[in-house]
């Protein structure tokens, strides 16, 4: 199987036909999301009254003593905020790929209007209560939302598609709608996870708030691609191969990602057993990709692959949860040393 397999199915369907075939569907969806949706106000999580004025209106500016949340829990807020902060980046990579018209546009626009207010309030959030250093955190939005991201560059790259192609072809369309079916629900994960991490309750609430829509956003994304799987199953499951086996958070390009990361996979904030099992297991589950009959050569061959990938993953899986005790070992062991220095 090589790449010019893939590109030639695109040739069969445009991406435009692939949406007007699939619009019907959008619609359903759409409707379906604003019948469950909360419609929530940012400010009403933020503790207000905790705020002060910074050094530029006669306070006090940020000092490290002032933050109550752990290191962890620090690395964990900004990473998230910072991925929510892209949002002009994921916008366009939607909006390229969609329709801005019927269903499609309707969404575009409402899923960018509910992303938006994960960045407002939990930037309100870190300000209010001094969680964060405040200068530190827009110097490194700067710098991320500056880079951009885009989150089908490296499928791209695998299926050696040529510029030619992009914003044209069917497979362009299912790479980013695949994609974002399990960003979000591994954004969700993070979230959560987040929000228990920093041990406090007006934190916790917010993020929980925050996850549920992102479990939202997912359940679109992914019923779409259910509904593709039926249209173009061999296409679709190309697009699924190449998102699962190269998949990057968003935030993979933001500074101080990688130190970041290791903070929040060794607390279990976000990391590898839970992408294999919270986010690819019950995704893929959902789709039917290991029962389903109506693959051709090509859907098959990429089945193959991904279900070789995702044996592999397992071995990753056990190799880092055996590295991650030995690392919280030794963790364990200094604080033991410490304390008993302290005794002493």
């Amino acid at each position: 199987m090589t790449a010019t397999d893939v590109i030639s199915l695109t040739e069969k369907m445009e991406g435009k036909d692939l949406l007007a075939e699939l619009e019907p569907v959008a619609a359903r969806e759409v409707d379906r999301h604003m019948k469950v949706a909360v419609d929530w106000m940012p400010h009403d999580y933020v503790p207000w009254d905790e705020g002060r004025n910074f050094a530029f209106l006669g306070g006090e500016d940020w000092d490290p003593g002032q933050s109550e949340l752990s290191e962890t829990a620090k690395a964990a807020m900004i990473t998230n905020l910072l991925t929510e902060d892209n949002l002009p980046s994921y916008h366009r990579v939607i909006a390229e790929n969609f329709s801005l018209d019927d269903a499609w546009g309707f969404w575009v626009g409402r899923w960018t209007a509910e992303e938006a207010r994960h960045s407002i309030v939990m930037r309100d959030y870190l300000v209010v209560t001094r969680g964060v250093d405040p200068v530190e955190l827009e110097n490194t939005r700067l710098v991320h939302m500056t880079h951009g991201y885009d989150p089908i560059d490296h499928a791209r790259e695998v299926h050696k598609l040529e510029p030619a192609f992009h914003q044209h072809t069917a497979l362009e369309m299912l790479l980013s709608v695949t994609y974002v079916s399990f960003q979000e629900l591994a954004t969700r994960v993070s979230h959560r996870n987040t929000g228990k991490a920093c041990g406090d309750p007006i934190a916790d609430r917010l993020l929980q708030r925050v996850a549920a829509d992102e479990h939202l956003h997912m359940t679109f994304y992914r019923n779409i691609v259910s509904a593709a799987l039926d249209v173009v199953p061999d296409l679709a499951m190309a697009a699924i191969y190449s998102i699962v086996s190269n998949f990057a958070m968003p935030g993979a390009t933001m500074p101080n990602f990688r130190r970041n990361a290791v903070l929040i996979a060794r607390d279990g904030i976000y990391d590898l057993p839970q992408h294999r099992t919270e986010v690819l297991e019950p995704v893929l589950k959902k789709w039917r990709i290991f029962t389903r009959d109506d693959f051709g050569p090509t859907g098959q061959y990429y089945r193959d692959e991904l279900a070789k990938f995702l044996a592999e993953l397992d071995v990753k899986v056990d190799k880092f949860e055996a590295s991650r005790e030995r690392a919280l070992e030794r963790l364990q062991a200094k604080a033991d040393r410490d304390r008993a220095r302290a005794r002493s």
